[in-house]
């Protein structure tokens, strides 16, 4: 450590949000360069390689082949896909010397589907499978949490090829089973998840969440079966439709100082000419109407109206995931001035109707179905239609699953009790189908001599993000903990004696055994600093297994303690490498 370039801190870097950002700039393993963007220093750069490492040997015995290809990349493959307007101002564009447009590419799909194209052209030369580690671009509005939501990171990314579903289906299927291999050696707890494809497409699409509060995904668990969900990915139970003509006539009543759904409810039942012959009224039998602006990656904007019962909010990633690609961005003054009829707080189906021809789509919760009676806005302030009913008084233009989801739902899958929970997105797994193959031209000849479209699959691991989500989920109130396997090195050897004394030359010994014996070692022999400010290092960088050279050096013995357990346990020096790499075999 002495020559190490390392610099640890005591303090917290003002702008860290989450622990894994916290402890890895204190620790002296990433600096920041520029927002959303990070220089990897050398410890920090042997996690790094040692996470890359992983998940290209499981990447390699899954029979994957590596290629690379260069990250800035030609616009033409993106416009012929769509992807240069669709992924708007998430793209990094630039223009040559000689006036030809370029992107830092997000993501790969384009060119991986053209170099199979190039050299591949028979069904015999199917399946394959290639995959790279490269650095990809964001333009991330608003980057955060260090390493996890950056505009410059590290993604494995691979592709399969086949002729058909048939064969899709166990590419995927393999690359599934290489994921769980890969996380389980990164050490990394994961709970894998239904999801969406976003912008990229695709169907049967799951993700591989690490399930920590860091992290920006939530998801549901069931209590009872093994389903798993994205929240953007859950679907909502149809209840049964029912006659319109049975629900009462619709009226409009006064609901003077209702501000809230809670006041609306509570008024209802408060008045006798208003309640209902079979319960009392509740906050989900109000249909709330809220309006968001839409804007799609060519410039175009559109109003769309969702309608959900008062009870849950409208979960606006919910939404980004049902319109991808275009952004969803609230109602503001100058977009309502557009829309005179829209009265904030009162919005009811009657002004959308009205409106639509102005362009306002109208789409309503799955729960929102033919000859449910609700009471909502009646486009005036201060007043409300009680028992307007779907299918005899409104029809919208069709379902959106864009509710928040919430603790306790229904299960889809058994009907038990949902949990929710956070979650950091470690890898995603879904089938592209033709998209790409259609868009590019890629097809190869079957067995029949006909030509047919390659199917594909795409598969990602954030490496860059995996080194922090193993960092989150690791790390203690002392500082980082690193999975042995992914560790900067197995072994801290700190020195803890007096200068001059006989622990400096002990330890160098020790280190130099241990080398020799394969062990990966970290000693801190730095001069004028004081054994406390060493052990905090020790604690603070993480490497699995501490020896201390201390007090005990005179009588031969070494301190060994595990930095996870904190167990320690005092060692004859002839003893100690054969004690260590006990320790090390045994994960």
């Amino acid at each position: 450590m002495s020559n190490l370039f390392l610099r640890t801190l005591r303090e917290d870097p003002a702008d860290a949000e989450v622990a894994s950002h916290r402890l890895m700039v204190r620790a002296g393993m990433v600096r920041r360069a520029a927002p959303g963007g990070f220089t990897w220093l050398p410890l920090g750069w042997i996690v790094f390689r040692n996470v890359e490492r992983i998940v290209r040997e499981e990447m390699d015995a899954a029979g994957c082949q590596e290629v690379h290809f260069p990250a800035l990349l030609p616009k033409e493959p993106y416009e012929a896909t769509g992807r240069w307007t669709e992924y708007g101002p998430n793209l990094f564009r630039l223009v040559d010397r000689r006036g030809n447009d370029f992107l830092l590419a997000p993501t790969h799909e384009e060119m991986f589907t053209l170099v199979v194209k190039d050299l591949f052209s028979s069904y015999r030369d199917l399946p394959l499978s290639i995959y790279q580690i490269q650095t990809k671009y964001r333009d991330e509005a608003r980057p955060r949490a260090g390493l996890l939501r950056g505009r410059e990171f590290v993604m494995k990314d691979s592709y399969s090829f086949d002729v058909d579903s048939e064969g899709l289906d166990r590419s995927y299927a393999m690359h599934r089973a290489a994921y769980i291999t890969t996380f389980d050696r990164l050490g990394l707890p994961y709970v894998i998840v239904s999801a969406m494809s976003g912008a990229m497409g695709g169907s049967d699409s799951e993700e591989f969440l690490a399930p920590l509060d860091a992290g920006e995904d939530t998801f549901v668990r069931c209590s009872s079966c093994d389903y798993a969900a994205n929240t953007e990915a859950v679907t909502t139970e149809t209840p049964s439709a029912a006659d319109p003509a049975a629900a009462p006539a619709a009226k409009v009543v006064d609901t003077p100082d209702t501000p809230t759904i809670d006041t609306l409810v509570d008024h209802l039942n408060s008045a006798a000419e208003l309640a209902r012959d079979d319960r009392p009224w509740a906050a989900s039998d109000t249909l709330k109407n809220i309006v968001v602006r839409l804007d799609h990656p060519d410039g175009t904007s559109e109003a769309l109206a969702i309608g959900v019962p008062g009870d849950r909010e409208v979960d606006l990633r919910r939404v980004e995931a049902q319109v991808a690609p275009a952004e969803v961005h609230p109602f503001g003054e100058a977009d309502f001035a557009a829309y005179p009829s829209l009265v904030k707080g009162y919005i009811g189906p009657g002004a959308l109707g009205t409106e639509r021809s102005s362009g306002i789509r109208f789409l309503v919760d799955p729960r929102i179905t033919v000859g449910s009676r609700w009471v909502t806005g009646a486009d005036q302030p201060g007043r409300h239609v009680v028992d307007l009913t779907l299918g005899r008084d409104f029809t919208p233009d069709g379902t959106i699953e864009a509710a928040e989801v919430l603790d306790g739902d229904p299960c889809p899958r058994c009907g038990a009790q949902l949990e929710i929970a956070r979650g950091i997105e470690i890898g995603h797994i879904f089938k592209l189908g033709t998209k790409y193959a259609e868009a590019l031209g890629l097809k190869v000849l079957d067995a029949d001599g006909q030509q047919v479209t390659v199917t594909m699959g795409s598969y990602g691991i954030g490496v860059s993000r995996a080194v922090a989500a193993i960092a989150e989920a690791t790390c203690d109130d002392d500082g980082l903990c690193w999975p042995r396997e992914v560790a900067p090195a197995d072994v801290h050897l700190v020195i803890a004696g007096k200068e001059g004394g006989p622990q400096r030359a002990a330890a160098e010994e020790l280190g130099s055994r241990l080398e020799a014996s394969g062990v990966r070692v970290l000693i801190d022999d730095r001069e004028g600093v004081s054994p406390g400010v060493r052990f905090k290092d020790a604690e603070l960088i993480g490497v699995p297994t501490i020896i201390v050279a201390g007090r005990g050096v005179p009588d031969g013995l070494f301190e060994v303690k595990d930095r996870r357990s904190g167990e320690r346990v005092d060692v004859p020096a002839d003893q100690v490498v054969d004690h260590v790499r006990t320790v090390i075999a045994a994960g």
